[in-house]
């Protein structure tokens, strides 16, 4: 008889999965800034910055805004 090795022990991982419907709000710096039509032109300037770069800085803060809200919407709230 041929010895068998025992079997490992199976472990299960534990993902945290959240489906909140807070989650696709994080689609929205994404899609946005890939809209042509919002910064194809000129004007207006502002401090003679053209649209293009002073939009860029506003996608930043459009980004950082959403995840904080999303994180915060969606945050654990633990022992309480």
């Amino acid at each position: 008889m041929a010895a068998t090795e025992p079997e490992p022990p199976t472990t299960t991982r534990s993902r945290a999965k959240d489906h909140s419907p807070w989650n696709w709000l994080l689609f929205v710096p994404i899609v946005v800034p890939l809209i042509p039509a919002l910064y194809n032109s000129d004007a207006p300037r502002i401090l003679g910055f053209p649209r293009f770069y002073w939009l860029q800085l506003a996608y930043i803060l459009l980004g950082v805004a959403t995840t904080t809200l999303v994180y915060r919407m969606t945050k654990k709230r633990g022992g309480r």
